[in-house]
């Protein structure tokens, strides 16, 4: 018994085979987002995750490959953080639109993520590569077809398929805004209102009616939103 229980113990220890994957993807996508693709070295990414040269090769092929899996996994850790939310049947689409800004803004600007991984995907995003392209397929492109379907049913089918992709553009970007010229952002905006008013939920109210708005399906801006009434009361 005593050596069954000894076996067991000892494969306990030994690190999983996802383990020094996972740690090459980690260093890899520090060593990135800090020196961008041509600067990172193999080796220092190595010597980073703590493993062999020739584990690159093993897990991704060569260096390109490498980057491209560091930004899609920098990608997929920030979506893990904050998911996309699962709605009740019935929602109406207004409140479904408020729900993906919010989702969207929290995970651009709220919720906890080293800083290498914004930069990364930030860099990627600036000046693409194909990793864009593949983190688009895998990831981008099935959120922007929900929000078109969301805005779809928000117009209830008046707008052609062309002009609602604009308009989600549009959204997306006023979110974005936020996210790749904070520090502009800061600059324009004073610093109280920065704080009391630029937080990821208050940008989400503003996005959400500015952009339901300009759709004819709520009240011009002036008004005081249903959202801040219902978070007051």
């Amino acid at each position: 018994m005593a050596t069954v229980s000894s076996a067991k113990s000892s494969q306990s220890l030994k690190p999983s085979v996802e383990e020094p994957r996972e740690r090459i993807l980690s260093a890899a996508g520090q060593e990135f987002a800090e020196r961008g693709y041509e600067a990172a070295t193999v080796r220092d990414i190595c010597l980073a995750a703590g493993v062999n040269v020739a584990a690159v090769n093993y897990y991704f092929g060569d260096k390109r490959r490498l980057y491209t899996e560091s930004v899609k996994h920098a990608h997929r850790e920030r979506v893990a953080q904050v998911p996309l939310p699962e709605w009740p049947v019935g929602r109406p689409a207004a409140e479904r639109l408020h729900d993906f800004v919010d989702n969207l803004l929290e995970r651009m600007l709220g919720c906890t993520q080293p800083p290498w991984q914004v930069r990364l995907m930030l860099r990627e995003i600036l000046h693409p590569s194909d990793a864009c392209r593949e983190m688009v397929e895998d990831y981008m492109r099935p959120h922007f077809a929900l929000l078109v379907s969301i805005l779809d049913e928000l117009c209830r089918g008046r707008l052609p398929q062309p002009e609602l992709r604009r308009v989600a553009m549009s959204i997306i970007g006023q979110c974005f805004l936020y996210r790749a010229a904070g520090d502009v952002v800061g600059m324009l905006v004073p610093r109280a209102e920065i704080d009391t008013l630029h937080t990821p939920k208050q940008l989400a109210d503003h996005v959400t009616r500015f952009s339901l708005a300009a759709l004819g399906a709520a009240a011009p801006l002036p008004e005081t939103p249903r959202f801040e009434r219902e978070s007051s009361a």
